[in-house]
């Protein structure tokens, strides 16, 4: 088990969080409310042919998760072997803040759409990269007894950050004609804008990480240079080994892929959700996905305390049955306000299973491994990310409604597969 010791300096904890915060212009604005939405609805409108924009994104987006799923763990084992993680988080940081900026040249006209499509997807395999490395930094800025702390601090600064900046950015670029600031809408000049600000929001929230947190040496002999194949070969030594020595770290990253993907998928069909089945106006979605983010940001911090105290498992296991819970009663529930309470009940568990479990693996990781540990941790993740979409759109075809039951079923089958996984041991 990995774990920081002695203090650590609260500028660390800090700038480490404000990634997070920074990070929010990628993930929310360039990849899911903003840019993404732009590039399908206005940039691929016009598309000839019967291959829709839509369905152009979801290749690019599932192309770059096979690509993210290969290269996860050997890049990881790269940053911990050389002893550069921090330098790969700010490579990987730096590809992505450049991609996301490169979107201002995103014309409205369906012969650029080949661009933008290409820059979400691209931008994805960078953005995963550097979370990677991210993640792994985590053992550094906290103590065995603040890492459930840490780890909930960082989650609600992305929480935080991404409320704050897609606000700002509807108000002054976006509501009305140009928003407040009355940019021009031809040729989506004031969405392209919107991009490089996302970008400008990254790299700025990003820089103090990189000025607080040193390198750290590598843990033991780094051996000789391995090349692409050499990476793969190591990669499965290592695992056998890791699966020898502690088999429980291999069970619980099969566990966290399952609820992680019922997880993901909460925020990926909420809003459908929302409109088709519980009445929420369109017009008000956004406001509901502001307070999303407000109660799983609080869910995540409170979780973070309690992580500390009674250890992650038991954090994950409550988080996961409240989830079940609140989704059990929105099957036989009807109406928005219906819908505001038990909503919002599902978001309230979403922060503390995510953070708690990136704090599970931080505690298993073993030391000078972590970038590898997590690498695995997006490869495993990847490899199932189909599971909850998949049988959402089944159940789907019972009602719009019966497509909770989908993710409930994800939710369920990695609860119990959890269940035996044995809890890290708390120092």
């Amino acid at each position: 088990m990995s774990s920081a010791t002695g203090s650590i300096a609260r500028r660390q904890v800090v700038s480490w969080g404000l990634w997070d915060w920074g990070s929010s212009g990628y993930t929310t604005i360039f990849l899911t409310f903003v840019f993404s939405v732009y590039v399908t609805d206005s940039v691929g409108a016009d598309l000839p042919g019967s291959v829709s924009a839509e369905s152009w994104l979801g290749w690019a987006i599932g192309a770059a998760g096979l690509i993210i799923a290969l290269l996860a763990p050997v890049v990881g084992q790269s940053a911990d072997r050389g002893g550069h993680v921090v330098r790969s988080t700010g490579v990987w940081t730096a590809a992505t803040v450049v991609t996301t900026a490169i979107g201002f040249l995103v014309l409205d006209d369906w012969h650029y759409l080949w661009l933008g499509v290409v820059l979400l997807g691209v931008g994805s395999i960078f953005f995963e990269l550097a979370e990677v490395s991210y993640n792994a930094l985590l053992s550094r800025v906290s103590t065995p007894e603040t890492i459930g702390r840490v780890s909930g601090f960082g989650w609600s600064m992305g929480y935080f950050g991404g409320i704050v900046l897609l606000l700002a950015v509807y108000v002054l670029f976006i509501a009305g004609e140009g928003g407040a600031l009355g940019l021009s809408t031809a040729d989506g000049f004031n969405i392209r804008v919107v991009a490089v600000v996302a970008a400008a929001w990254f790299a700025l929230s990003a820089v103090p990480l990189f000025l607080a947190i040193p390198e750290r040496p590598p843990v033991g002999d780094r051996g000789p240079r391995l090349g692409v194949a050499g990476s793969y070969r190591r990669l499965v030594t290592d695992l056998r080994a890791l699966y020898r020595e502690s088999a429980q770290t291999v069970y619980f990253l099969g566990a966290s892929a399952l609820f992680r993907d019922g997880l993901a998928a909460v925020f990926t069909f909420g809003a459908v959700l929302a409109v088709s089945v519980y009445g929420i106006g369109a017009g008000d979605v956004l406001i509901f996905g502001v307070a999303a983010n407000v109660v799983s940001a609080l869910g995540a911090l409170a979780g973070g305390w309690l992580d500390d105290r009674i250890g992650p498992k038991p954090v994950i296991v409550g988080s996961l049955i409240g989830l079940i819970v609140a989704g059990l009663i929105l099957l036989v529930v009807s109406g928005p306000t219906m819908f505001w309470v038990f909503g919002l009940l599902l978001c309230l568990f979403v922060g503390p299973a995510q953070s708690s479990s990136r704090t599970f693996l931080g505690r298993l990781c073993p030391v000078g491994h972590e970038a590898q540990m997590f690498g695995l941790y997006a490869t495993t993740g990847r490899a199932v990310s189909f599971l909850a979409p998949t049988l959402f759109g089944v159940f789907a075809l019972l009602s719009d409604r019966a497509g909770i039951l989908g993710i409930l079923v994800v939710l369920a089958a990695g609860l119990l597969a959890l269940w035996k996984v044995r809890p890290p041991v708390r120092a």
